[in-house]
């Protein structure tokens, strides 16, 4: 049976093959063949991928991810749709399908809402409620930096807090769209802000909303 760490892996690499390697995406200073060197140097080369957060590392995910872009850009393609090797971690089903099923939604997202014309996917329920279940685990951790309060609401009332604090700001918006929202993709969600004006436009532009 196919998993949504699978479906979203392939609707990713189908999205990046279309947009061709120099494509822009909502990830900022990088084009689809960037997000394509990511994808591959985080699953295949996990001596160099910790550099994105170790700061001894980073040289080694510069010149890894150099030797990876240099590559052809169908090769690249070719390499996120077939999944990590079997030494990968992520080759695991239980790994792959709690590291993977957000990490390729977001970047799906990133590359459909990069373009001129997008139209919102429609995502069933059952998938909706297995992007809450990763949201509401990881919301605090996404929300630690931000200049306010932050309560991510679902239409249903269910609630998940990012960040304590005042003023306070509600997003309301189905699972999927808050997710973009607390991963710093606030100008291309669909969700409702809700609290004190000059807190809302802050956490519009706040940088520090994310991982």
């Amino acid at each position: 049976m196919s998993t949504f760490a699978k479906r979203e892996r392939l609707l990713l690499a189908d999205l990046l093959e279309t947009a061709g390697p120099d494509a822009p995406t909502l990830c900022e200073g990088w084009r689809t063949r960037d997000l394509a060197v990511h994808l591959v140097v985080r699953e295949r080369r996990p001596d160099a991928a910790g550099g994105a957060l170790v700061k001894p590392l980073a040289a080694r995910l510069d010149r890894v991810s150099e030797e990876y872009r240099a590559r052809p850009y169908a090769e690249l393609i070719g390499l996120v749709r077939s999944g990590p090797p079997r030494f990968s971690p992520f080759s695991l089903k239980q790994v792959d399908e709690a590291a993977n099923t957000v990490e390729f939604y977001v970047h799906a997202e990133d590359v459909r809402r990069a373009q001129p014309q997008w139209s919102p996917r429609e995502l069933d329920p059952v998938f909706q409620d297995a992007l809450w279940s990763r949201l509401e685990k990881v919301a605090r951790l996404m929300g630690r930096g931000i200049p306010t309060g932050l309560v991510l609401r679902r239409p249903d009332g269910q609630t998940a807090v990012a960040r304590r604090g005042t003023p306070v700001v509600t997003a309301t918006g189905e699972p999927s769209e808050l997710l973009l929202f607390s991963s710093g993709r606030q100008s291309a969600a669909t969700v409702e802000l809700a609290g004190d004006e000059d807190a809302i436009a802050r956490l519009r532009e706040s940088r520090r909303l994310g991982i």
